[in-house]
């Protein structure tokens, strides 16, 4: 099967009008694309930034507070500048993009833009029309740009054949990064403190760099929303680089091509490389396959209903930390005296660590911080 067209969907800075482009979203998912939303108040230097890393085919902008020309020209330049005149841009705004203004924006270098009224079919349809033939890579030097291309082709598998797809998988011995998975239960917070994280590193290493591999499901059939990027704000720094990858088929919260992502990431100068995981259930064992990881995360709410639900939770024997995070919910410490009972039956070194994620200078987030690094 052909792989999944690609795009990017951001809403620009200054503007908080995202029913529109969430409606659009939904419709491209159920048409087999996969869309990384990157969520609304975003810069021209995010939304390239993200395009480049993700390796999108085309970034889609809805714009509904004006600047239109100025913004969705400087976007195209600065794809041209960094080297990726292969990713294209389109978009849309109700009412406040006139003809003239559209005009204005092709010779920009702006592909299509959709009127008020278009319906979602016509988008949709050219978006797979456009942007679902084999494209043409330009010569660049930017190792993004060139990371980005490479794990394109590990996921949709242009470079397997079984040889190289064997060396692949045998160099994750011989990784240089420190390696953290982060798993847990959907709404349990994983991508905000993530970004916590990331945001503690950035302050102790002015010059070091952090790749995070997060995912998300894909939809049976169809495509996928990857949203973590969304709920991303210390992370919108040229020293990460994040990676959004679907499940596309594969249970257990991970991708088929993680394995293989991973161990080029993990040979590409980073200190350290995040894994997210889809929120998974009471069976998941995400990280135990070839010692994919060198420490287990598993992040919880208080709200995980009752202790004998506990004793289900698989990842409980086997994570290294466990965080009960939105601990600042009233029934945060009966939880971790449950948790703490349940991990004591496990006769490990294991840590449980309360953290309020949302809150800034969270002293729980400090002490996770401190155990990964």
């Amino acid at each position: 099967m052909a792989a999944p067209i690609r795009i990017l969907t951001a809403v620009p800075i200054c503007d908080g009008h995202d029913s529109a482009i969430n409606t659009i979203n939904l419709e491209f998912i159920r048409h087999g694309i996969e869309v990384i939303y990157l969520g609304y108040h975003r810069s021209v230097g995010d939304i390239v930034r993200a395009a480049i890393q993700e390796d999108v085919r085309a970034i889609g902008i809805s714009s509904y507070n004006g600047g239109h020309v100025e913004f969705f020209g400087e976007v195209v330049d600065l794809l041209r500048k960094r080297g990726a005149t292969d990713i294209k841009v389109f978009g849309g705004g109700g009412g406040t993009i006139t003809h003239d203004d559209a005009e204005a924006m092709k010779h920009r270098g702006v592909d299509k833009i959709f009127f008020a009224g278009t319906s979602l079919t016509e988008m949709t349809d050219y978006v797979r029309e456009r942007y679902g033939k084999p494209r043409k890579r330009a010569g660049t030097k930017s190792p993004d740009v060139q990371l980005a291309w490479r794990l394109t082709e590990i996921e949709d598998g242009t470079r397997r054949s079984g040889r190289e797809k064997k060396r692949q998988t045998s160099n994750i011995k011989h990784r240089t990064s420190r390696v953290i998975g982060f798993t847990g239960p959907g709404g349990a917070g994983k991508t905000t403190l993530i970004d916590e994280v990331v945001l503690r590193f950035l302050n102790q290493n002015s010059k070091g760099r952090i790749a995070i591999l997060s995912h998300d499901p894909s939809v049976i059939g169809k495509g996928a929303l990857l949203g973590d990027r969304a709920a991303m704000i210390n992370s919108q720094n040229d020293r990460v680089f994040m990676r959004s990858m679907a499940t596309r088929g594969q249970a257990g919260g991970l991708s088929p091509a993680t394995h293989d992502c991973l161990a080029l990431l993990g040979r590409s100068n980073f200190d350290y490389v995040i894994i997210e995981t889809v929120g998974t259930g009471q069976e998941a064992m995400p990280f135990q396959k070839n010692g994919i990881v060198d420490l287990t995360v598993l992040v919880m709410n208080p709200d995980y209903g009752s202790r004998l639900q506990l004793q289900k939770i698989v990842m409980l024997d086997l994570a290294d930390i466990v965080v009960v995070n939105k601990s600042d919910l009233q029934r945060a410490r009966t939880a971790h005296a449950e948790i703490k009972q349940r991990l004591e039956q496990n006769r490990r070194a294991q840590r449980l660590i309360d953290t309020v994620a949302k809150r800034h200078r969270d002293p729980g987030v400090d002490q996770l911080f401190d155990l990964i690094s």
